[in-house]
Parts: structure tokens; C-alpha cells; sequence
């Protein structure tokens, strides 16, 4: 990496733009960066919008740091969550006035964890090997996003690799291994920018003799040839088949009393040519009605599944001592029911309720009222099979669904992304359910309402899938599989580990290392 301090003002020209112009190249940066993720998968911008902040944070005062941070966060959310917008006006009966107030507030409110991570990196860090340490204070910054206020882990830069040179990284350090990755490497980019600007002759010299294109060669050559490990190995004469149920039910008439019983028949019909498989996954809220053993409709599925010796997989409320919950539960030849433990702030329930409590009369929240499930509950049984269950939110959190896979034989995802319409909101919400599967070495299964429903193997590849808004069956195998992967022992601890010691490394020693490595270049 390159050693160059930051205040080398008598050796080279400074680097120092307007903050205005800092600010412009931070929003294009952040503006651009969500078309690395799906459906676009142009995971190569991921490393122009990172190059793009550290240039514009390079040399930045705190002050300028933070406001630049924020601009580029802005950017960021503006565009990469623009489906809160959809949510809002569509399904929550916002005016457009009112929707767009509030989906600014939200992008402008997450755009604040980039002010915050800007103005940290500037306040403590802006010395000797920067790069680093605004490479480690990114992955930081995710991880932080993934627990504050309830968390927000979306748009991690490692998410587009899923399928890329550095997916090997997934299995060993998580998401955030890859976000590492791509960091180090987008700000390396923007550090060979600044060297080959700040010379106007030998370039090209100038950018080979900070050694950073080397460094990045062998990073890369690593991060490929840990790709090459199988970490899992598959169970012979385990091969499960399985059908999916994508039912393509309207919003308004999901949660609607008058059309319970034609959505359930609806799902009886759609579900008659694959009672014959192993497990059938219906999505989220498949049966909008409470779980009880006397209850109709789970007493007819009950008994359909029990005649066809079939595992039937469904998303279904519960009810407990705490209240209603967000449930999956497996009848037939299965048991068990899973409540949601991470419910959707505004969606499943509304916080600071003293204060927002006229959000309820604003907008048609049918399942605002939730209770978050407890913390330690069974997995679900499919015949002989263990299956670790996650509804719609909880499968974008990367140790949350590690806990849960650590036992498992196969994983299931339920999600009801009707709520996002025709933005990318659902088929991001598809690349981090593929994420999952890659971390933990185990099939994942998704079933949603209206798209995408998916099969996906323990490498992270879609293997079967439907098409959004069409009401689709869909039938695969399943392969079990044994011995877990690195990141499903240990997480994220390792890289945040490592992170955190860049820090300590960057922020007490790098001035020693740095005077003793001059000592050794003038001798």
C-alpha cells in the first residue's frame, strides 16, 4: 500500500478542491454506486462510486468530511432505496406530496451514517495509510448500519459478488469480507487517480512505484483462489423436492376478509399438481388468518398435506402470551412454527408509537401492530430434514441468519415484496437471500407473493426461478448438505476485528513505521 503521508505539502502539490466540488463528486459517487447491486449487476461501478468518495474526501477537513459524506449518502439511498417511495404512496395511501416529504426524510436520515463515518475518518484518521483506514471505517460504517435504530443492512458493497471473482471471500468472512475487498480496491483506484494527476510526467512510473497495483494484484489473486475451496460436502440420497407457490395476489385484496376464501382456494388450485412433492413453500401471510389447531383453513391444509405425506411450509400469524406475530409454521409431515424476531420499522410496527401513533391514521397499516418473536426457537421440520426459517426483512441480516442456519439442512425465506411494486427493491431483496445461501453452505428456498420465488444452491447461484407479477408454480430439488463453512462459525467477528485493529494500527503506529520506512529508503 502506499506509505505517502497526508501532509507531504512541501514534496508534492496539494490536493485540495472546493467543498462545492467535493460535494458534486461525492452525489454523482453515491448516485451511481446502486447500479453495482440487481437487477443491473454492474458490479464494476461498485469501485468507481467508492473511488469517487475517497477522492472527494481526500485531505477534507472534518467539517468538510462530514458534509461530504452526507452528500454521497444522499446520492446513495436517494437511488438505491427509492422503492420506500412505492411503499408509501402506493400501499400506504400517501398523497405524492406527502410520500416523496417523507421517502426524502429517510434517504436524508441513513445519508447522516455516511455524515458520520466522513467526519470520524477525517476527525482521526486522515494521516499515513488512508487508505486503509477509510477502507476499514466503510465495513464499520455497514456493519453499524446493520444494528443501529434496528438496523438498516441494505446495499452492503459486497452484495454484487455474489457471483464475481471475489465471492470465495463470502463462505470464510461474510458479506462484509467482500465489502472489505471492494473498498480497498476502490479506494486504491482513487489513490493511483490522485498520484497520476499530481505528476505531469512519469505517471505511469509515479502510480507503479506506490506499489499499490501490485498489492490490488495479489489481493485479487487471493480473494480467486479462495473460491476454490469447497467448505460443504453434499449428503448422498439426500436430494429434497420442493415446490414453490407464487400466487400473485393483490395487495389490497390480501388482508382483505371478503377475499380470504378465494386467495386460499386460489392457493389450494395452484398448489394441486405438487402435493406430491417432498415440501411445498407457500409465501409470506400465505394464510392470513391466526394459527390455531381448530382453526378451518389450517385443518384443511393440516389434513391435504397429512394425505399426501407432504411437509407444507406457510407463512401464517401466530399468537402468543406477547401478542400477534409475523409466523411461519409447517404442517403435515413437519412441525413447528417460527415467529418474526426482525419486524420492519413503520411496516410491522411502528416505534416511538407515543409519537407516531397518527402514522396508524395516515396510512393503511394492516401489520403495524406485530410483536417481535422471542430469541431462541426451534427450527422447523420438514419429514427427517431441519429447515431454519426467515421471513421477508430477516434474511438481509448476515449473523442473524447464520445463527439460525448453523443446524440447519436447508433454508427457507418467505417475503411479500408485493409492497415494493416493479422497483428494485424486490430483486435486491433476492441478491442478499443469495448471499445467505453462499455464507452458510446450504440451499436456500424463497417463496414470495408476486416475485422473485427462487431455488438457490449453496454457492449462491439461482438455479430456478420465476418471473415477477405471474401467478407461477414452481418445482426443484434440493441438495443437503454437511459441515459448515468458516463464516458460519465464527461471522463477522473476524473482519471486524481486523478492521478495528487498522484503526488502532493507523491511528497510534503508523507514524513509526512510516519514519522507520523513510530511514530504510535513505540509506
Amino acid at each position: 500500500m502506499s506509505v505517502e503521508p497526508a501532509d507531504t505539502t512541501t514534496l508534492l502539490p496539494r490536493y485540495s478542491p472546493s467543498l462545492i466540488s467535493r460535494c458534486l463528486i461525492a452525489l454523482v459517487a453515491g448516485a451511481i454506486g446502486p447500479l453495482a447491486f440487481s437487477p443491473n449487476h454492474m458490479w464494476l461501478i461498485g469501485f468507481i462510486s467508492v473511488m469517487g468518495l475517497y477522492i472527494a474526501l481526500k485531505y477534507a477537513t472534518p467539517r468538510q468530511g462530514c458534509i461530504t459524506g452526507w452528500f454521497f449518502g444522499l446520492g446513495f439511498f436517494g437511488v438505491g432505496t427509492s422503492w420506500v417511495y412505492v411503499s408509501i404512496h402506493t400501499y400506504g395511501n400517501a398523497s405524492v406530496f406527502l410520500a416523496g416529504l417523507l421517502t426524502g426524510l429517510f434517504v436524508a436520515g441513513l445519508a447522516l451514517l455516511f455524515a458520520l463515518q466522513g467526519w470520524l475518518t477525517q476527525r482521526y484518521f486522515n494521516r499515513s495509510f488512508y487508505l486503509l483506514s477509510f477502507s476499514a471505517m466503510w465495513v464499520l460504517g455497514e456493519w453499524f448500519r446493520s444494528w443501529f435504530l434496528t438496523g438498516f443492512p441494505w446495499l452492503y458493497l459486497g452484495y454484487p459478488h455474489v457471483e464475481s471473482t471475489f465471492s470465495g471471500l463470502a463462505p470464510i468472512f461474510g458479506v462484509l469480507g467482500i465489502s472489505l475487498m471492494v473498498a480497498i480496491s476502490g479506494a486504491a483506484f482513487g489513490e493511483m487517480t490522485l498520484i497520476w494527476n499530481r505528476h505531469s510526467e512519469r505517471q505511469a512510473y509515479a502510480v507503479a512505484h506506490s506499489y499499490l497495483p501490485t498489492a490490488l494484484f495479489f489481493l485479487w489473486i487471493i480473494a480467486n483462489l479462495s473460491g476454490k475451496i469447497s467448505w460443504v460436502t453434499p449428503v448422498e440420497d439426500a436430494v429434497i423436492d420442493v415446490g414453490l407457490v407464487q400466487a400473485n395476489i393483490a395487495q389490497d385484496q390480501k388482508f382483505d376478509a371478503t377475499f380470504v376464501q378465494q386467495n386460499l382456494d386460489l392457493y389450494d388450485q395452484m398448489s394441486n399438481s405438487i402435493w406430491d412433492a417432498d415440501v411445498i413453500i407457500w409465501p409470506e401471510t400465505a394464510i392470513p388468518v391466526i394459527y390455531t389447531e381448530s382453526n378451518d383453513a389450517v385443518r384443511y391444509f393440516q389434513r391435504q398435506a397429512n394425505e399426501t405425506d407432504t411437509t407444507l411450509i406457510t407463512g401464517i400469524f401466530g399468537r402468543t402470551d406477547a401478542g400477534l406475530h409475523n409466523s411461519i409454521t409447517s404442517l403435515g409431515n413437519g412441525d413447528g412454527i417460527y415467529h418474526k424476531q426482525k419486524l420492519v420499522p413503520f411496516g410491522e410496527y411502528v416505534p416511538l408509537r407515543f409519537i407516531f401513533s397518527t402514522l396508524l391514521q395516515v396510512f393503511n397499516l394492516p401489520m403495524s401492530s406485530l410483536e417481535k418473536g422471542p430469541g431462541q426457537q426451534d427450527l422447523l421440520t420438514a419429514g427427517s430434514y431441519k429447515v431454519s426459517p426467515f421471513i421477508c426483512y430477516e434474511v438481509v441480516y448476515p449473523d442473524f441468519v447464520r445463527r439460525g442456519a448453523r443446524d440447519a439442512d436447508f433454508l427457507v425465506t418467505i417475503s411479500n415484496d408485493t409492497w415494493f411494486g416493479a422497483s428494485w427493491g424486490p430483486l435486491q431483496h433476492l441478491e442478499m437471500a443469495s448471499m445467505r445461501a453462499l455464507e452458510n453452505g446450504r440451499y436456500m428456498v424463497r417463496a414470495t407473493n408476486n416475485g422473485v420465488s427462487a431455488i438457490i444452491n449453496e454457492k449462491g447461484e439461482i438455479v430456478a426461478r420465476t418471473e415477477q407479477f405471474q401467478a407461477e408454480v414452481l418445482r426443484g430439488e434440493v441438495q443437503v448438505y454437511s459441515g459448515r463453512t468458516p463464516f458460519s462459525w465464527w461471522g463477522s467477528w473476524p473482519i471486524l476485528i481486523i478492521c478495528s485493529g487498522i484503526l488502532i494500527f493507523v491511528r497510534r503506529y503508523s507514524g513509526l513505521v512510516l519514519e522507520k520506512l523513510n530511514r530504510v529508503r535513505n540509506r
